[in-house]
Protein backbone atom coordinates (compact mmCIF):
# COMPACT_ATOMS: atom_id res chain seq x y z
CA UNK A 1 0.00 0.00 0.00
CA UNK A 2 1.40 3.38 -1.02
CA UNK A 3 1.37 6.38 1.27
CA UNK A 4 -0.96 8.09 -1.19
CA UNK A 5 -3.36 5.13 -0.95
CA UNK A 6 -3.63 5.64 2.81
CA UNK A 7 -4.32 9.34 2.35
CA UNK A 8 -6.88 8.65 -0.38
CA UNK A 9 -8.74 6.33 2.00
CA UNK A 10 -8.85 9.06 4.63
CA UNK A 11 -10.04 11.69 2.16
CA UNK A 12 -12.75 9.34 0.95
CA UNK A 13 -13.87 8.89 4.57
CA UNK A 14 -14.08 12.64 5.19
CA UNK A 15 -16.66 14.99 3.65
CA UNK A 16 -15.76 15.93 0.10
CA UNK A 17 -14.10 19.34 -0.22
CA UNK A 18 -14.24 21.57 -3.33
CA UNK A 19 -11.58 20.88 -5.94
CA UNK A 20 -10.25 24.42 -5.46
CA UNK A 21 -9.60 23.83 -1.72
CA UNK A 22 -6.36 25.61 -0.82
CA UNK A 23 -6.26 25.21 2.95
CA UNK A 24 -3.69 23.80 5.33
CA UNK A 25 -4.35 20.09 4.79
CA UNK A 26 -1.92 18.16 2.64
CA UNK A 27 1.60 16.77 2.42
CA UNK A 28 4.31 18.76 4.17
CA UNK A 29 7.29 16.62 3.16
CA UNK A 30 8.22 13.23 1.73
CA UNK A 31 7.28 11.03 -1.23
CA UNK A 32 3.59 10.03 -1.34
CA UNK A 33 4.36 7.34 -3.95
CA UNK A 34 6.56 5.38 -1.52
CA UNK A 35 5.35 2.12 -0.02
CA UNK A 36 3.91 2.79 3.42
CA UNK A 37 5.74 0.88 6.14
CA UNK A 38 3.65 2.12 9.06
CA UNK A 39 1.63 5.07 10.28
CA UNK A 40 1.98 7.34 13.29
CA UNK A 41 -0.72 9.76 14.38
CA UNK A 42 0.25 12.79 16.46
CA UNK A 43 -1.06 16.23 17.26
CA UNK A 44 2.12 17.75 15.79
CA UNK A 45 5.39 16.27 14.51
CA UNK A 46 7.79 17.16 17.31
CA UNK A 47 11.35 15.88 17.15
CA UNK A 48 10.47 13.20 19.71
CA UNK A 49 7.43 12.13 17.68
CA UNK A 50 9.63 11.81 14.58
CA UNK A 51 12.23 9.79 16.48
CA UNK A 52 9.52 7.47 17.76
CA UNK A 53 8.20 7.02 14.21
CA UNK A 54 11.71 6.01 13.13
CA UNK A 55 11.87 3.45 15.97
CA UNK A 56 8.51 2.08 14.82
CA UNK A 57 9.73 1.96 11.19
CA UNK A 58 6.76 4.12 10.22
CA UNK A 59 7.25 6.43 7.25
CA UNK A 60 3.91 8.29 7.38
CA UNK A 61 3.11 10.72 10.18
CA UNK A 62 -0.43 12.06 10.13
CA UNK A 63 -0.74 15.26 12.15
CA UNK A 64 -3.43 17.76 13.04
CA UNK A 65 -1.38 20.90 13.66
CA UNK A 66 1.44 22.69 11.76
CA UNK A 67 4.80 21.10 11.13
CA UNK A 68 7.10 24.03 10.38
CA UNK A 69 6.19 26.96 12.61
CA UNK A 70 3.89 29.10 10.47
CA UNK A 71 0.14 29.67 10.32
CA UNK A 72 -0.28 28.86 6.60
CA UNK A 73 1.78 25.71 7.28
CA UNK A 74 3.43 25.61 3.89
CA UNK A 75 5.65 22.65 3.06
CA UNK A 76 9.13 23.95 3.82
CA UNK A 77 10.29 27.25 5.25
CA UNK A 78 9.30 30.49 3.48
CA UNK A 79 10.62 33.28 5.68
CA UNK A 80 13.52 35.45 4.48
CA UNK A 81 16.08 34.10 6.94
CA UNK A 82 17.71 30.79 7.66
CA UNK A 83 15.97 28.55 10.19
CA UNK A 84 18.48 26.03 11.51
CA UNK A 85 15.87 24.21 13.60
CA UNK A 86 13.76 23.65 10.49
CA UNK A 87 16.82 22.50 8.54
CA UNK A 88 17.84 19.93 11.16
CA UNK A 89 14.26 18.71 11.51
CA UNK A 90 13.90 18.34 7.75
CA UNK A 91 17.18 16.45 7.53
CA UNK A 92 15.92 13.85 10.02
CA UNK A 93 12.70 13.47 8.03
CA UNK A 94 14.49 13.27 4.66
CA UNK A 95 17.21 10.90 5.85
CA UNK A 96 14.53 8.51 7.08
CA UNK A 97 12.15 8.83 4.13
CA UNK A 98 9.26 10.12 6.25
CA UNK A 99 6.13 11.76 4.86
CA UNK A 100 4.09 14.18 6.93
CA UNK A 101 0.44 14.66 5.95
CA UNK A 102 -1.80 17.10 7.78
CA UNK A 103 -5.48 16.44 8.43
CA UNK A 104 -6.99 19.50 10.09
CA UNK A 105 -9.82 21.09 8.16
CA UNK A 106 -11.20 17.74 7.03
CA UNK A 107 -11.21 16.37 10.58
CA UNK A 108 -13.15 19.35 11.89
CA UNK A 109 -15.57 19.24 8.94
CA UNK A 110 -16.36 15.60 9.68
CA UNK A 111 -19.72 14.77 11.27
CA UNK A 112 -19.15 14.20 14.11
CA UNK A 113 -15.95 16.22 14.45
CA UNK A 114 -13.07 13.73 14.50
CA UNK A 115 -10.99 15.62 17.04
CA UNK A 116 -13.66 16.34 19.62
CA UNK A 117 -15.11 12.86 19.35
CA UNK A 118 -11.71 11.73 20.62
CA UNK A 119 -11.57 14.41 23.31
CA UNK A 120 -15.03 13.51 24.64
CA UNK A 121 -14.11 9.81 24.64
CA UNK A 122 -10.91 10.59 26.55
CA UNK A 123 -12.82 12.58 29.17
CA UNK A 124 -15.46 9.85 29.44
CA UNK A 125 -18.24 12.39 28.99
CA UNK A 126 -20.20 10.78 26.13
CA UNK A 127 -23.27 10.10 28.27
CA UNK A 128 -23.24 13.59 29.79
CA UNK A 129 -23.46 15.54 26.53
CA UNK A 130 -26.46 17.84 26.05
CA UNK A 131 -27.48 20.46 23.46
CA UNK A 132 -25.41 23.62 23.72
CA UNK A 133 -27.32 26.40 25.52
CA UNK A 134 -28.28 29.29 23.26
CA UNK A 135 -26.82 27.49 20.26
CA UNK A 136 -23.25 28.74 20.61
CA UNK A 137 -21.28 27.40 17.63
CA UNK A 138 -18.09 25.37 17.94
CA UNK A 139 -18.99 24.26 21.44
CA UNK A 140 -19.87 21.05 23.27
CA UNK A 141 -21.91 21.08 26.48
CA UNK A 142 -22.01 18.56 29.33
CA UNK A 143 -23.92 18.15 32.56
CA UNK A 144 -21.53 16.11 34.68
CA UNK A 145 -21.72 14.58 38.14
CA UNK A 146 -21.11 17.29 40.74
CA UNK A 147 -17.41 17.94 41.33
CA UNK A 148 -15.31 20.73 42.81
CA UNK A 149 -13.21 23.03 40.65
CA UNK A 150 -10.05 21.50 42.10
CA UNK A 151 -11.40 17.99 41.59
CA UNK A 152 -12.17 18.66 37.92
CA UNK A 153 -8.75 20.21 37.51
CA UNK A 154 -7.13 17.07 38.88
CA UNK A 155 -9.24 14.96 36.53
CA UNK A 156 -8.19 17.04 33.52
CA UNK A 157 -4.51 16.84 34.49
CA UNK A 158 -4.76 13.06 34.73
CA UNK A 159 -6.82 12.37 31.62
CA UNK A 160 -4.97 14.86 29.39
CA UNK A 161 -1.52 13.99 30.81
CA UNK A 162 -0.77 17.58 31.78
CA UNK A 163 2.34 18.75 33.60
CA UNK A 164 0.29 21.45 35.31
CA UNK A 165 -2.86 23.47 34.78
CA UNK A 166 -3.73 27.15 34.66
CA UNK A 167 -7.23 27.86 35.88
CA UNK A 168 -9.44 30.60 37.31
CA UNK A 169 -12.06 29.71 39.90
CA UNK A 170 -12.72 29.00 43.53
CA UNK A 171 -11.06 25.62 44.19
CA UNK A 172 -14.03 24.67 46.38
CA UNK A 173 -16.61 25.87 43.86
CA UNK A 174 -19.03 23.28 42.49
CA UNK A 175 -19.09 22.37 38.79
CA UNK A 176 -22.16 20.69 37.34
CA UNK A 177 -22.04 22.00 33.79
CA UNK A 178 -19.05 22.37 31.48
CA UNK A 179 -18.62 23.57 27.91
CA UNK A 180 -15.75 22.87 25.58
CA UNK A 181 -15.58 26.09 23.57
CA UNK A 182 -13.57 27.27 20.59
CA UNK A 183 -10.60 29.60 20.50
CA UNK A 184 -11.10 32.84 22.41
CA UNK A 185 -9.06 35.02 20.07
CA UNK A 186 -10.06 38.25 18.29
CA UNK A 187 -12.21 37.41 15.28
CA UNK A 188 -11.09 33.80 15.62
CA UNK A 189 -13.84 32.48 13.36
CA UNK A 190 -14.44 35.54 11.19
CA UNK A 191 -17.77 36.29 12.87
CA UNK A 192 -17.18 39.58 14.72
CA UNK A 193 -19.57 42.39 13.79
CA UNK A 194 -21.76 45.18 15.14
CA UNK A 195 -25.41 44.81 14.15
CA UNK A 196 -27.84 47.50 13.01
CA UNK A 197 -28.82 48.17 16.63
CA UNK A 198 -25.24 48.79 17.68
CA UNK A 199 -24.86 45.50 19.55
CA UNK A 200 -21.48 43.79 19.38
CA UNK A 201 -21.36 40.17 18.29
CA UNK A 202 -18.17 38.17 18.68
CA UNK A 203 -17.39 34.65 19.70
CA UNK A 204 -16.32 35.81 23.16
CA UNK A 205 -19.73 37.40 23.80
CA UNK A 206 -21.41 34.15 22.75
CA UNK A 207 -19.35 32.27 25.34
CA UNK A 208 -20.11 34.85 28.03
CA UNK A 209 -23.79 34.46 27.14
CA UNK A 210 -23.82 30.73 27.91
CA UNK A 211 -22.02 31.36 31.19
CA UNK A 212 -24.60 33.99 32.11
CA UNK A 213 -27.28 31.39 31.36
CA UNK A 214 -25.77 28.92 33.79
CA UNK A 215 -22.65 27.18 32.43
CA UNK A 216 -20.32 26.76 35.42
CA UNK A 217 -17.01 26.16 33.66
CA UNK A 218 -15.42 26.28 30.23
CA UNK A 219 -12.44 24.54 28.66
CA UNK A 220 -11.29 26.67 25.70
CA UNK A 221 -8.66 26.33 23.00
CA UNK A 222 -6.37 29.32 22.38
CA UNK A 223 -7.05 32.26 24.68
CA UNK A 224 -6.39 35.95 25.09
CA UNK A 225 -6.85 37.54 28.48
CA UNK A 226 -9.13 40.52 27.87
CA UNK A 227 -12.48 38.94 26.98
CA UNK A 228 -13.93 35.78 28.55
CA UNK A 229 -10.92 35.18 30.78
CA UNK A 230 -11.27 38.61 32.39
CA UNK A 231 -15.05 38.12 32.69
CA UNK A 232 -14.48 34.88 34.62
CA UNK A 233 -11.87 36.46 36.88
CA UNK A 234 -14.22 39.30 37.79
CA UNK A 235 -17.10 36.85 38.24
CA UNK A 236 -15.07 34.83 40.74
CA UNK A 237 -14.06 38.03 42.58
CA UNK A 238 -17.77 38.82 42.87
CA UNK A 239 -18.41 35.42 44.44
CA UNK A 240 -20.01 33.83 41.38
CA UNK A 241 -19.56 30.15 40.64
CA UNK A 242 -17.57 30.31 37.38
CA UNK A 243 -14.33 28.68 36.26
CA UNK A 244 -12.05 28.26 33.28
CA UNK A 245 -9.45 25.54 32.74
CA UNK A 246 -6.76 26.70 30.32
CA UNK A 247 -5.32 23.34 29.30
CA UNK A 248 -3.67 24.64 26.10
CA UNK A 249 -4.65 24.16 22.47
CA UNK A 250 -2.47 21.16 21.56
CA UNK A 251 -3.02 19.43 24.91
CA UNK A 252 -6.77 19.98 24.53
CA UNK A 253 -7.02 18.39 21.07
CA UNK A 254 -4.36 15.66 21.34
CA UNK A 255 -6.86 12.92 22.33
CA UNK A 256 -8.43 13.41 18.91
CA UNK A 257 -5.28 12.03 17.33
CA UNK A 258 -5.32 9.02 19.62
CA UNK A 259 -8.84 8.37 18.37
CA UNK A 260 -7.60 8.91 14.78
CA UNK A 261 -5.30 5.90 15.13
CA UNK A 262 -8.42 3.77 15.72
CA UNK A 263 -10.46 4.86 12.72
CA UNK A 264 -7.51 5.07 10.35
CA UNK A 265 -6.62 1.49 11.24
CA UNK A 266 -10.17 0.44 10.42
CA UNK A 267 -10.14 2.35 7.13
CA UNK A 268 -7.13 0.41 5.88
CA UNK A 269 -8.38 -2.92 7.28
CA UNK A 270 -5.42 -2.98 9.67
CA UNK A 271 -3.10 -3.75 6.75
CA UNK A 272 -0.44 -1.59 8.40
CA UNK A 273 0.38 -0.74 12.02
CA UNK A 274 -1.14 2.57 13.12
CA UNK A 275 0.32 3.99 16.33
CA UNK A 276 -0.65 7.08 18.27
CA UNK A 277 2.43 8.89 19.59
CA UNK A 278 1.73 11.60 22.16
CA UNK A 279 3.61 14.84 21.80
CA UNK A 280 3.00 15.41 25.51
CA UNK A 281 2.22 18.62 27.37
CA UNK A 282 3.72 21.51 25.42
CA UNK A 283 4.59 23.31 28.68
CA UNK A 284 6.70 22.62 31.72
CA UNK A 285 5.85 24.48 34.92
CA UNK A 286 8.31 26.04 37.35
Amino acid sequence: MKIQDVVDSILKYHPKFPEYYNGCDGFKCGDPTAECTGIVTAITPTIQVIKRAIELKANLIIVHEPSFYSTPDYPGWRADFRNTVYEEKMKILTDNGICIWRDHDHMHAHKPDCIFTGVIKCLGWESYQKPVPKGVPLAYYFEIPEITVSGLGDELKRKLNLNGLRYIGNPNGIVRSVALVGHLCPNAFGTDFVDENGYLHEYATDVIKIMEYGVDAIIPGEVIDWTVISYIRDAVMLGKNKAVFNVGHFNWEEPGMKYAAEWIGELIDHALPVTFVPAGDIYDFM
